[in-house]
């Protein structure tokens, strides 16, 4: 993509002369989430002008659809698009603004056909939340890497499940992959806003936007998401990316070198940061994980105990019943017959969070996840 300069060049002594702003298309879904809107839209906003005017000067914004018919916000709020879809190459970003996945709604053929249109064309393509779901559907985003949020990364595979699992990215709040770019949502919105409008306004200009909008900084593209359930504010990002990695990969767990490649750092690294942060191995903790899920599962499903230790990445169920009885100093069995009278989960030295942190509520974080369920 051409990146191009609000100011064109031109000989000492003139003014310079104003090229075309840069262009954004907004489609919604239905159920988008209103956050992940308003935060894009509200960069753009004011990047775009001096003082507090919101004029489209910088970059002009217009929400669009396949009808002027509004359009239902996960919280019930209606949004009406100012127009209708018509050529796929009048904006320089096409951005597709997801939410819930669960409502009912789906992503209408009509939009679909206009997204493949657009793929055809020089337009960068954004998926913003689950947006990124209707851009796998339209067949988009074919060889190109892709964020998702880790809440819904299970809904991903499930839907799409020829999808390369190398090329889907979980732990980062957004990835920009030549003309897709595609973010995990929420607040996030205002990152990947900034990291596009960048490209084309002063960074200073887009640094203001940030600091009304109570931003300090954007965050950078290898920024991890939120961090997972008892992780501290100030671990450090490499292991709260390699945590959710290794939430996302249970019952396949990864090696440490696969593991270490992913959040780009080598073995020993990620072994040192992890004693920093932790207090223990990544091995130790990727354990540790394994065992809470193990325990949640005896509680709140009737699967048996092999396919529990199955789901929890266990090589068997004997496999499993050492790791437990090591930890917990009781069978999986009498666990579960004692309704999880256990004693306290084994770590190493060193900080770690609350009991109440460990005990996650999985089917909170992983909803109508079939492999647990």
């Amino acid at each position: 993509m051409v990146v191009r300069h609000l100011e064109q060049e031109c000989p000492k002594g003139e003014t310079p002369a104003p090229v075309a702003p840069v262009r954004f298309g907004i489609v919604l879904l239905p159920n988008f989430t209103l956050t992940a809107l308003s935060g894009f839209i509200d960069m753009l906003r004011l990047s775009s002008d001096e003082g507090d005017n919101s004029r489209p000067v910088r970059c002009t914004w217009n929400i669009v659809g396949e009808n002027l018919m509004p359009v239902r916000s996960s919280c019930g709020i209606q949004i009406t698009p100012w127009s209708t879809f018509e050529y796929p190459e009048e904006y320089d970003y096409v951005v597709v603004v997801g939410g819930l996945l669960h409502s009912g709604s789906t992503t209408s053929e009509a939009i679909v056909s206009y997204l493949r249109a657009v793929g055809q064309t020089e337009t960068t393509l954004v998926g913003v939340c689950t947006g990124v779901f209707a851009l796998m559907r339209a067949g988009v985003l074919q060889g190109h890497r892709v964020c998702i949020s880790w809440f819904h990364y299970w809904d991903f595979l499930e839907r799409f499940p020829a999808a390369h699992e190398d090329l889907l990215v979980s732990e980062r709040l957004y990835v920009v992959d030549r003309r897709r770019i595609t973010c995990s949502g929420g607040r996030a919105s205002i990152d990947v806003a900034a990291a596009i409008l960048v490209r084309h306004i002063d960074v200073g200009i887009v640094k203001k936007a940030l600091r009304i909008l109570q931003v300090d900084e954007s965050a950078r593209f290898d920024a991890p998401q939120p961090q997972p359930a008892g992780l501290a504010p100030t671990t450090h990002p490499k292991v709260k990316r390699a945590v959710l990695l290794m939430e996302q990969h249970l019952s396949q767990p990864l090696s440490m070198e696969a593991l270490a490649a992913k959040v780009g750092v080598s073995v020993r690294q990620l072994q040192r940061l992890f004693k920093e942060s932790l207090g223990t191995s990544p091995q130790i903790h990727a354990r540790q994980i394994r065992l809470r899920m193990a325990k949640w599962l005896l509680l709140h499903t009737d699967r048996s105990i092999s396919s529990i230790a199955s789901v929890a990445g266990f090589a068997d169920a004997s496999h499993m019943g050492r790791e437990f009885r090591r930890a917990f100093g009781t069978s999986p069995g009498s666990y579960r017959e004692h309704q999880g009278v256990v004693a306290p989960l084994a770590v190493a030295p060193g900080p770690r969070p609350g009991a109440d942190a460990l005990d996650e509520d999985y089917k909170e974080c992983y909803p109508g996840r079939e492999q647990f369920f």
